[in-house]
């Protein structure tokens, strides 16, 4: 979703730094909300996954459009370090909120 509203130029209208950080606790709650009532029995690895997923479709999705939409490719296909950092960055992101799932549900 923020990939989307950064290539439409949503993400600007809200302002880059608090679209990003709203984008970020939605997606968030939706994947916590999605395990907690489907009762997934290991939403850490699932959000796991789920982030990594989501790191993946933002990368190819960048390369496809950077080039429609700046003449040139952009983002993190252009350094494989940062496609590394991409994947990390949603990883973790997945394994907390995966943890806060497991959390909640034990309570």
């Amino acid at each position: 979703m923020r990939p989307i509203m950064k290539i439409t130029g949503a993400m600007d209208l809200i302002g880059q730094q608090f679209g990003s950080i709203l984008m970020t606790i939605l997606i968030s709650l939706a994947w916590l909300m999605i395990v907690l009532m489907k009762r997934v029995p290991n939403p850490v690895v699932v959000l796991v996954y789920a982030g990594l997923s989501y790191a993946l479709f933002a990368i190819i999705l960048s390369g496809l459009v950077s080039p429609i939409l700046d003449g040139k490719l952009q983002g993190p296909l252009t350094n494989p370090l940062s496609m590394i950092s991409v994947f990390a960055t949603n990883a973790i992101w997945g394994f907390l909120v995966g943890r806060i799932a497991k959390a909640l549900r034990h309570k």
